[in-house]
Parts: C-alpha cells; sequence; structure tokens
C-alpha cells in the first residue's frame, strides 16, 4: 500500500492504521525527527516501468543504501552524480565497469578524485561539458561515455528545476555538439548513447519535442550509438486531486523514438529511462513533534522539531507537502479548523514548510494541534534526507524503513559529537 493511498483521501488529516502505528513505533524508538520510508510503494513504482529497457535510479534523490538495496533486488541501475554516490553504488552491491552499466556517473564537471575512481572502476560518464569530454579522453582513451545534450530549451515545475535552454548549465550546447564529437574522436572514447534531461515534471506536447531533438540529433550526426536516454523528472502528485503521469503515454512516444533511430543507425538500441522522485517521494513521510503553538493577529503558527535542515524543498522551491497531526496516542487531531502555518525552529524566517514559491507564508486550514502532537509531512521520500544539513549544528536525523510489517533504523541519528570531532585544527606545510 502506497503512502498517499493510506491516507483517507476524504479527510487529509486522517492516516490508515498501517502508517500510525509505525510512526507511533519509530517517534517512541528513535524520538523526533525521524524519515519514514516504506518499500512496497517503491517496488509498485518500479513494476509500472518495466517497459523501458533500462531504469536507472537517479539515486541523489534518495541515495540511502538501503533503499539502493531494495531497487538492486529488482534489477535498477544507478546513476551517481559525485564520487559519494558512487561508493553509495558500491556499499549498496552495484557492480561498475561491466556490460551492464549498473553505475553511470553523470555531471557537468568531474575532479581529479573522482575522474580517477570512474577510470579505476570503467564506469561510464555521461559528460555535460566538452571539458569533461577532454579530461575524460586524457586520462582514459576509449573510455565509456554518454554525451548529455542541452537541446535549446527546457521546462520544469519550477525555474530552478528547468536544466534545458540557454539559461540552464547542464548538458553540452546543441551547438557546441560538433566540438563534442571531435573530442569523442580524438581521444578513441566510445560514445555509449545520447541523454537529453532537461526538467521536472510533464507536458506531453513538451515530451514530443524533446523526441524530436533526440531525433534531429541522431539524424544529423549518424553515430552508431547503443543505448538513448529519455532522462527523468516525471511528476508525481504532492495534492490530491493533481494528475499522475501518463507512463504508457510517456513510453510509447519514447520507445517510437527508439524505433527511429535504431532504423538510422542500423543496430538495436537500448532505451534508458531515469526516475528520481517518482520512485521514492510518496513513498516517504518526515515525521516531527510540535513543540510550539501560538497566535500571531488571527492566523496561527506551529512550531515542530525540524525545519529546512530537514526538508528544504518548501523554503527551495515554495513545493507543497499535506500536512497532518496525531496525538500522542494516534489519534487524528480533530475539531475546528483554523489557519495554521507550520514552522520549524530554525533561527530563520524562511524556515516554515507552508509558504509558497517566492517565501510567501500560507496559511492552511487545519485543525490545532497541542505541544506533544506530532506532525506528518507527506510525500517526502525524495529530495528530503539527501538535501538536509548540519544548519544551526543540528545532526542529521534518523531514517526508517517498514517492508512487509517490519520497520528497521536504516540510519541512525547523528551525534553532535560527530560534527564536532570534524573541527580538528592541523598546521598545512
Amino acid at each position: 500500500m502506497c503512502l498517499r493511498e493510506a491516507f483517507d483521501v476524504s479527510r487529509p488529516d486522517s492516516l490508515g492504521p498501517v502508517l500510525i502505528d509505525a510512526v507511533q513505533r519509530s517517534a517512541r524508538g528513535v524520538g523526533t525527527p525521524f524519515w519514514l520510508y516504506e518499500a512496497e510503494p517503491v517496488r509498485e513504482r518500479v513494476r509500472r516501468l518495466r517497459a523501458f529497457d533500462t531504469i536507472r535510479f537517479a539515486q541523489k534523490a534518495n541515495s540511502n543504501v538501503h533503499i539502493l538495496r531494495v531497487l538492486r533486488a529488482l534489477n535498477v541501475v544507478l546513476d551517481a552524480v559525485s564520487l559519494g554516490e558512487i561508493e553509495r553504488a558500491l556499499r549498496a552491491g552495484f557492480t561498475p565497469g561491466t556490460e551492464a552499466h549498473e553505475v553511470v556517473f553523470t555531471a557537468d564537471i568531474i575532479d581529479e578524485a573522482t575522474l580517477a575512481r570512474v577510470v579505476e572502476l570503467r564506469i561510464p560518464v555521461n559528460c555535460g561539458s566538452p571539458d569533461m569530454l577532454a579530461q575524460v579522453g586524457a586520462a582514459a582513451p576509449g573510455h565509456p561515455v554518454w554525451i548529455r545534450i542541452n537541446p535549446g530549451f527546457g521546462h520544469g515545475h519550477n525555474r530552478k528545476t528547468n536544466t534545458g535552454g540557454p539559461l540552464s548549465k547542464h548538458g553540452i550546447w546543441h551547438e557546441g555538439l560538433a566540438e563534442a564529437l571531435r573530442l569523442v574522436d580524438v581521444h578513441r572514447l566510445n560514445l555509449v548513447g545520447f541523454h537529453m534531461h532537461i526538467g521536472s515534471g510533464v507536458d506531453y506536447a513538451h515530451l514530443h519535442r524533446v523526441c524530436d531533438s533526440m531525433l534531429d540529433v541522431v539524424r544529423h550526426w549518424n553515430r552508431p550509438i547503443h543505448a538513448i536516454s529519455a532522462g527523468g523528472g516525471l511528476s508525481v502528485p504532492y495534492q490530491s486531486g493533481e494528475p499522475e503521469v501518463d507512463i504508457e503515454q510517456y513510453y510509447a512516444a519514447w520507445n517510437a523514438t527508439r524505433l527511429e533511430v535504431e532504423r538510422i543507425v542500423g543496430n538495436k538500441v537500448r532505451l534508458e529511462l531515469e526516475p528520481g522522485r517518482y520512485l521514492t517521494a510518496n513513498a516517504g513521510v518526515l515525521v516531527a513533534q510540535v513543540r510550539a503553538v501560538k497566535k500571531v493577529a488571527e492566523n496561527h503558527f506551529v512550531l515542530v522539531d525540524a525545519g529546512f535542515s530537514e526538508l528544504a524543498r518548501p523554503v527551495l522551491y515554495g513545493s507543497h507537502h499535506d500536512i497532518c497531526f496525531l496525538t500522542p496516542t494516534g489519534a487524528s487531531v480533530v475539531g475546528p479548523v483554523c489557519p495554521i502555518a507550520v514552522a520549524g525552529p530554525l533561527c530563520e524566517a524562511g524556515d516554515v514548510f507552508t509558504q509558497h514559491d517566492g517565501g510567501v507564508v500560507v496559511f492552511r486550514a487545519l485543525p490545532l494541534p497541542k505541544v506533544g502532537d506530532l506532525a506528518v509531512l507527506r510525500d517526502a521520500g525524495a529530495y528530503g534526507a539527501t538535501m538536509s544539513s548540519n544548519y544551526n549544528s543540528r545532526p542529521l536525523v534518523p531514517e526508517l524503513m517498514l517492508d512487509d510489517g517490519k520497520l528497521t533504523v536504516i540510519r541512525k541519528r547523528q551525534a553532535i559529537e560527530q560534527l564536532l570531532d570534524l573541527e580538528v585544527q592541523r598546521e598545512l606545510t
């Protein structure tokens, strides 16, 4: 059962009994705040994408090694965007350097340490700049590479998630492909395929435009590639009534593109998809405890012990997360509703979970909780824990997973001492 489906959609303040029990057990076991994920919704999302030849999880969405192991058991492979994510992939049991390409490194730059590691492990590099191609080629002639293309346009649910067009740093500008391919030839790099990921959200007219751009590139350059990637950015519902992406329509558009690519290049071509939040967003919640309730003019602020040091999406994008309250006994908080803003403990005016893009505070009509009640922020399984910080010297909070009724801690709470132990002083010679 998906965590979103565990909510009674006719009463957004109520939770299903399975989730309520897990929230209570977690709160007793590790204290608040904490992350709670459910494994089965992740598996269900993977099943929906099985038509694609390769499902490559963008682990930046949720890189806990136990989540990665759930995905590995489903034959999902990984995209890594840093040296740390490469090491996480190894810890989770993925094998790089094989024909299966279980790990691909995607970025716009590559530092020396990461370059040495991808060369050592024979990890294909999805290059987002000509300089990357030159650096990989100089270090390892013949190394497998992808070319990430910026086709000149983009799309996103927020300007900060648009990863294409002239204002985006991502990918190799379409007019620079000649130079990029020259570098491939000079260094005898093994060109695996072309990649286009130009933003989040799904607009089907935009989708077909991306597919057409991929075909334009393949027709013009006619390189003997073996794969194309549709990128990621598949949308998920964050509020009741928001549409789900039509996977059948999405696949049909890209499969038609793949078939035409095969006709052009004269060989079989693998179709990859790179979902991130689509697999994990609706499968996780952030749980915090109410620590203060105060009236400001005619509105109320409910202050909880989690902030944007835990969940940064609202302050970054104005993202919506449904919020409901539970009493310590697990009952839904009920009663007359009033205008409520839910905010955190950080010494920042922007530390508010109920805000629109641009920092406009939003007061939602919710029943008023009391100190000691629990606040459950829904659909927080992607870009939650991975974006957490130690701002205000706050330790990172625990992560738990519910799988077939079994509740386990999959990341323990960080200790303040661990933060301070890093701050040693030594003289450089």
